[in-house]
């Protein structure tokens, strides 16, 4: 099994070292606030960083992906916000032979129409549009097409603690490069997250997508474990663990890491 990156061990390292524990003792985080909430009324600077290996016809290939995923949420009147969730990926991709690829991804773009309290059944929900954006600056690393359509979120704080709900979103091509093969994808994510004392969490999710023009699908299942730290009187949250590829294309990835750093800031 290929050693750890250098940049996941040192993000390891500091997620134990920097800061002091948000929590006090005896205390739970609240979720709520975290990234389990996709749609919580708190601005915040999640920064994603994925490394993959077992691609390619031999297994000996990798890739490393930075998501860069800001939320931005928009008091539209006492009952309404919209939150503004983009994804913006920065991908290394390294073949079997040595030959590396990097630079942006293609962007995405969510908004969510979602009510300020939660309904009578402790349900938080959003709704909205989801746009993909050709910025792939090299032509693997993108669909070259832009798209749009539907997408929603679902979520619930149960008695024992646990933040249990899914997001889900399905894209098709509106325009865009006649020469490379139309969009048609959806995108499932279900998630459960768990806040414990001192700032500690735990949390898993499953990020399955099927692309219904090459008919294939992508399922890395995540699992991470989590500790929220104050920073010169800010609120950073870190996060790492295990991606295990369920379900992939015959040339991989297999397996990789995920390390998260989320940086909070005000309510809006």
């Amino acid at each position: 099994m290929p050693a750890l990156p250098r940049p996941v061990l040192t993000l390891v390292t500091l997620s134990w070292l920097c800061g002091a524990p948000l929590a006090h003792a005896g205390d739970a985080i609240d979720l709520s606030k975290l990234p389990a909430n996709p749609i919580a009324n708190l601005v915040s600077l999640p920064l994603q960083y994925n490394h993959d290996v077992g691609l390619g016809t031999d297994g000996r290939g990798s890739r490393t992906t930075l998501n860069v995923q800001p939320v931005f949420p928009i008091a539209l009147s006492e009952d309404w916000n919209l939150i503004s969730r983009s994804v913006v990926p920065l991908i290394r991709h390294r073949g079997g032979n040595g030959d590396i690829t990097g630079g942006i991804g293609d962007a995405t773009q969510s908004f969510f129409f979602s009510p300020n309290t939660p309904s009578s059944g402790g349900w938080t929900w959003g709704v909205g549009p989801v746009l993909r954006l050709p910025t792939a600056s090299e032509d693997r690393l993108g669909f070259q097409q832009w798209g749009l359509g539907p997408t929603a979120v679902a979520l619930k704080k149960t008695d024992n603690g646990w933040i249990v709900g899914a997001l889900a979103n399905h894209v098709w091509s509106v325009s865009g490069d006649s020469h490379r093969p139309p969009l048609s994808i959806t995108f499932l994510q279900p998630f459960a997250s768990r806040g414990f004392a001192h700032g500690r969490s735990l949390s898993a999710n499953v990020e399955a997508t099927y692309d219904w023009q090459r008919r294939r699908w992508q399922v890395p299942v995540n699992v991470l474990v989590g500790q929220m730290v104050q920073l010169d009187g800010k609120r950073v949250n870190f996060q790492a663990g295990v991606r295990y590829h369920a379900a992939s294309r015959d040339v991989g990835p297999d397996w990789g890491v995920r390390v998260m750093v989320t940086f909070l800031f005000d309510e809006r």
